[in-house]
């Protein structure tokens, strides 16, 4: 199932909040509230599921977007995109501390935006990855640089990002029937979706990293927890029915517990 990246907007006037709101709609994200102070901004963060801020510097009340951003940032790691009317040096000086991913001056571009947005992801998930390699720790976000012939896979916890359509959009790893490939290309497909992605098989699964997913034939890999049933030659998951290959059978059979 293909869910939209998530935005939380920190914005106290109605009318530019309503404007940024629509245009990020209109991109084809999902705005999961519009927060015009600091204390309702952090109550829909500990509530909702979100994916990236877009956050007014000045804002009304007793914490202005710098301190809400602080305190969001101490319950959880998230990119933040700062607008602002102001571009001074002291503001700037503060901003920096709490590491955003962009800084847009007002009135924002929708050409910046999209940008800002996109470099946000990949710059946020590399610095996940680059942190948990130096921890020694098991990836918990993967993102590889693009080569001519490959694409960026974003990953944070159990879900992906994939570049569909001219943005990112978000994949539960769980919601991920089979991969199904196609020379240089790989299918993901999902129960009522399916996204072509320039990768092997082979390597959308090392980049995945998914032990669920699992390799049943050259051109085929199935999310073990979806399959219905199985005969020595196929495996029927959902709608689908895919060939089990010889080589890949004594894998596929040790997924599952023999009593």
């Amino acid at each position: 199932m293909e869910e939209k990246i998530q935005i939380l907007v920190i914005e106290d006037e109605a009318i530019l909040a309503m404007d940024l709101s629509d245009t990020l709609e209109e991109e084809g994200y999902y705005v999961i509230g519009v927060a015009n102070n600091g204390r309702k901004a952090l109550e829909l963060f500990k509530t909702q599921r979100v994916d990236l801020v877009i956050c007014d510097i000045q804002l009304k009340g007793d914490w202005d977007g710098i301190d809400t951003i602080s305190r969001i940032q101490a319950l959880r790691s998230v990119p933040v995109i700062y607008t602002t009317a102001r571009s001074d040096k002291n503001t700037l000086e503060r901003a920096k501390h709490t590491f955003p991913s962009a800084y847009l001056t007002k009135p924002i571009l929708i050409s910046n935006l999209r940008i800002a947005i996109e470099l946000a992801l990949f710059n946020f998930s590399n610095k996940r990855e680059v942190s948990a390699q130096d921890d020694g720790a098991e990836l918990n976000g993967i993102l590889e640089k693009d080569a001519p012939s490959r694409e960026t896979i974003l990953r944070i916890d159990n879900l992906i990002f994939i570049k569909h359509n001219y943005q990112f959009v978000k994949i539960l790893l769980e919601d991920i029937m089979l991969l199904e490939a196609d020379g240089a290309y790989t299918t993901i497909v999902t129960n009522d979706r399916k996204y072509a992605i320039r990768l092997t098989i082979s390597t959308l699964l090392e980049r995945l990293n998914e032990p669920h997913l699992t390799r049943v034939h050259r051109s085929f890999a199935v999310h073990i927890k979806k399959v219905e049933g199985f005969s020595d030659r196929e495996i029927t998951i959902g709608k689908h029915t895919v060939p089990l290959g010889r080589q890949y059978k004594q894998t596929f059979i040790q997924q599952f517990q023999i009593w």
